[in-house]
């Protein structure tokens, strides 16, 4: 069998990266990165479905990979084999927590619940003009639930992004992922409002 040198001077290489990583070299690290990223990036698209949920489950990968290249075993594959796998994991890691979230809170509105006066609605209630209303009202509800959830609390609940982080059970990253990606929705999409 004859090996394609190619392949064995790439992986040759980023065996080298990773062990400069291990060193501390962020140069190293931004290299391993840029090769692999937009790959990862694909990957944990296919498995969580969701582009905001793929781009954390990417930098938590990285992350994992800055703190602990030592973790990489030549014996079980390459390193491009070994990153995939973590990212792949972390994704339906992911993808089984929101699936969890989903189900609690299902659950959660299928019990007898207080009702609570919708924030949204008094801050609509606010707003002069019935156009105005009508287009705040479709941008809220446009936005997908978890990113909603966020900025109401945020913004009408008054929360900080590590209280939501606390009270949503999310990392800090999710939180400010979806207030970002929010907050963008609703600026593209009540953009002519602006005085």
């Amino acid at each position: 069998m004859q090996v394609d040198p190619m392949i064995d001077t790439s992986e040759a290489d980023d065996r080298e990266l990773l062990q400069r990583v291990g060193d501390g070299d962020e140069e190293a690290f931004r290299r391993l990165f840029r090769r692999y990223a937009p790959n990862a990036l694909a990957l944990a698209r296919r498995v969580a479905r969701q582009t905001f949920l793929a781009e954390e489950i990417v930098q938590e990968a990285f992350l994992g990979v800055w703190r602990n290249p030592g973790a990489y075993d030549e014996g079980r594959g390459s390193v491009r084999s070994w990153l995939m796998g973590m990212v792949h994991h972390r994704a339906v890691d992911a993808v089984r927590r929101e699936e969890a979230q989903r189900r609690r809170a299902e659950d959660a509105s299928g019990a007898e619940v207080e009702t609570v006066e919708d924030p949204a609605e008094r801050v609509l209630e606010e707003v002069s003009l019935p156009q105005e209303q009508r287009a705040v009202r479709a941008a809220l509800e446009e936005l997908p639930q978890e990113q909603r959830q966020v900025i109401e609390l945020m913004y009408f609940g008054g929360l900080s992004q590590s209280a939501i982080s606390q009270r949503l059970s999310l990392p800090l990253g999710t939180v400010k992922s979806r207030t970002l990606l929010g907050m963008r929705r609703l600026r593209a999409a009540l953009g002519g409002l602006e005085r």
